[in-house]
């Protein structure tokens, strides 16, 4: 299916829904992704508590798991958010936050992926590289130089996730200079986004909730609903950073800009700004 074909019917697919989409976040980004699922046309729930989070994840459309917090109760609330989507059938989305920088969390987040099965998993790409073969070589949340995607090195992200894409059976969504949304059989690449939204804390964690949305709504199309936001949200990025130069603003600007861009996303928007590409 050619993305842009569809993506007319991935946008409706969101007003109709309006989908009621889980959160565990962290405390530094919760109120910005919550924020970034109703710009999308979601409605979220922030709930952490590992006594409610079954009843509350099992009557949403699904959830996003944001490992930013991994101390005290919040490893038992997302492994009980993870089983119980599972267990309904919703999709469930792992944004794998600061993979491999300390013990415990790369210990958290095995257990995580011994006992659910993800959708999806976003994160850039040495949290992705970590959750493939532990290779590495990030420090703290930010992804390594070396890792970072090129026209020189985009072909072999490609096929890396492609592969860890069929070996975890999920969908594998790496963000970056270029983005990579792959399944085991397909994966685009998108060139959409700017550089100053890494000067923002949070883009990454507002795109995971943007993606839960997203996911949500369209669960029989996750593939190209996940490209459709990628690269949405990259355009976003892009109109936000032209209303910065426009007002001679800063990074709060852009923050929220950014917002009211996704706000105001449409298909119409989205196609005249989208760069997708279909690897081959």
């Amino acid at each position: 299916m050619k993305v842009l074909e569809c993506s007319g019917e991935i946008f409706e697919n969101i007003q109709k829904m309006a989908p009621v989409v889980h959160n565990i976040s962290n405390y530094i980004t919760a109120t910005d992704c919550a924020n970034m699922t109703l710009a999308c046309g979601g409605s979220p729930t922030m709930a952490d508590d590992p006594e409610e989070v079954e009843d509350i994840a099992s009557a949403c459309a699904g959830s996003v798991i944001n490992m930013g917090n991994t101390a005290g109760h919040y490893q038992e609330s997302m492994l009980r958010t993870g089983k119980i989507n599972n267990k309904v059938g919703h999709p469930v989305l792992l944004d794998p936050v600061g993979a491999g920088a300390a013990k415990r969390r790369n210990a958290v987040l095995e257990n995580l992926l011994q006992e659910i099965h993800f959708s999806a998993i976003r994160g850039n790409i040495s949290e992705i590289k970590f959750v493939g073969d532990k290779s590495s070589g990030a420090k703290g949340v930010d992804a390594a130089d070396e890792d970072l995607a090129s026209e020189d090195t985009i072909e072999g992200i490609v096929k890396y996730a492609k592969a860890l894409a069929a070996r975890m059976e999920t969908i594998i969504i790496i963000s970056g200079p270029i983005d990579v949304v792959a399944d085991a059989e397909k994966a685009y690449m998108i060139r959409n986004g700017h550089p100053m939204m890494s000067r923002v804390t949070g883009t990454g964690c507002m795109l995971s909730s943007a993606l839960g949305v997203f996911l949500s709504a369209n669960p029989d199309n996750m593939l190209e609903a996940a490209a459709v936001c990628v690269s949405a949200y990259g355009y976003a990025g892009e109109l936000a950073y032209e209303k910065v130069q426009e007002t001679k603003g800063g990074t709060g600007s852009l923050r929220m800009y950014l917002m009211d861009a996704m706000s105001n996303m449409d298909n119409k928007c989205f196609l005249h700004g989208a760069k997708i590409e279909e690897a081959v």
